[in-house]
C-alpha cells in the first residue's frame, strides 16, 4: 500500500473576476475561493436543519459506497427514506448513505432565494443547481463528470475532503473503457502501488472543505470525495469551454452511455470484467515511459 503524491489547492479570498479568468479559468486550474458565499442568505442559512424543516416529508433516494455489480443500474438507489429522517442519521451517526444529484429546482426552489450565481466568468448553466447529501462514512467513488463542466462545489454544514487529479494524469488512473471511472476496487485512501502500479506516477490536488467554501473544479477533472461528518454541498455548473470538449460532452451523454447501459444489461458482470482488463492493459502500456 502506498500514498498518493497530493498538493494542496491554492486558496484565495475574495478573488477578483478578471484574476480568476486570467489565472484558473482560462489555464484551467482548480482553486478554492474562500467568502465567495458570504454574502448569500444561505451562509448563514443553509444547515441540516434548515434543509429538514422545509423538506422533511420529501420521499428521498440514497446510495452507498458499494458500487454497482453485474446487471445493477449505477442509478439505481440502495433504499429510500423521507429527508426528515435521512437528515436525522447524519446529525447523529456516522453513514455511508448520501444523495446523489438532489435536484433544487424540482425538490426545493425556495432555496434559489438564498443564493446567487457568482459573477466570476463561468457562464452559468442555471436549469441544473444540484445538492449533494453525505455521511461521516460516505465516499464518492473517482470519476469525472459525463457532461465535462467547469464546476464551482459550495459546501455547507461540516466538512469533507476533495481530492483532484487533472485530465493528464488520466494515463495512471485505471480508467475504465466506456465509463467515466477508474477500477472501482482501487482504495483511493491506500492505493495498492504493486497491484496497480501505474498509480504512484499519478499527482493530485486536495481541497480540506469547510462551511461556505467554493471548489472550482475544471473541465474534465477527476474528483474523489470523502465527507468527514453529515454535511451537504450545492454544485453550479457552466458548459464546456471548447468545441472539443463540447463535443465530448455530446459523445459521453448522447452515445457512450447508453452503449455501456445496453451492454451491461445483456452481459452483465463479464461486461464489467472486460472493461477492467482493458484498463489494466492500457494504463500499463504507460508504465513503458517511466
Amino acid at each position: 500500500m502506498g500514498k498518493f503524491k497530493i498538493t494542496p489547492v491554492e486558496r484565495v479570498k475574495n478573488i477578483t473576476k478578471a484574476d480568476f479568468i486570467e489565472k484558473y479559468y482560462k489555464p484551467q486550474r482548480p482553486v478554492l475561493i474562500e467568502g465567495l458565499t458570504k454574502d448569500w442568505p444561505a451562509y448563514e442559512k443553509w444547515t441540516l436543519d434548515y434543509v429538514q424543516e422545509r423538506a422533511g416529508e420529501q420521499i428521498v433516494p440514497l446510495y452507498n459506497n458499494e458500487p454497482a455489480k453485474d446487471k445493477e443500474s449505477v442509478y439505481a438507489p440502495v433504499k429510500e427514506l423521507k429527508l426528515y429522517d435521512y437528515i436525522e442519521i447524519l446529525k447523529t451517526k456516522p453513514t455511508d448513505l448520501r444523495i446523489f444529484f438532489y435536484d433544487i429546482l424540482k425538490s426545493m426552489p425556495e432555496l434559489l432565494k438564498d443564493f446567487k450565481y457568482p459573477d466570476i466568468g463561468l457562464k452559468f448553466f442555471k436549469r441544473l443547481p444540484a445538492l449533494f447529501f453525505g455521511g461521516g462514512d460516505s465516499k464518492v467513488f473517482m470519476h469525472y463528470d459525463i457532461d465535462l463542466p467547469d464546476s464551482m462545489h459550495f459546501h455547507f454544514h461540516g466538512d469533507k475532503s476533495v481530492t483532484l487529479f487533472s485530465p493528464e494524469q488520466t494515463q495512471y488512473l485505471y480508467k475504465v473503457p466506456f465509463s467515466i471511472h477508474n477500477i472501482d476496487k482501487i482504495d483511493m485512501d491506500n492505493p495498492d502501488f504493486e497491484k496497480y502500479p501505474a498509480l504512484q506516477y499519478a499527482q493530485g490536488i486536495q481541497a480540506q472543505m469547510k462551511h461556505g467554501d467554493a471548489l472550482y473544479m475544471p473541465s474534465g477533472y477527476w474528483h474523489y470525495i470523502k465527507y468527514l461528518n453529515g454535511g451537504f454541498s450545492m454544485t453550479l455548473r457552466a458548459l464546456p469551454r471548447t468545441p472539443k470538449r463540447f463535443l465530448n460532452m455530446l459523445y459521453n451523454v448522447a452515445i457512450m452511455r447508453h452503449f455501456d447501459n445496453v451492454t451491461r444489461k445483456f452481459w452483465g458482470q463479464k461486461w464489467l470484467n472486460y472493461k477492467e482488463e482493458l484498463a489494466v492493459k492500457k494504463t500499463h502500456k504507460n508504465l513503458d515511459k517511466h
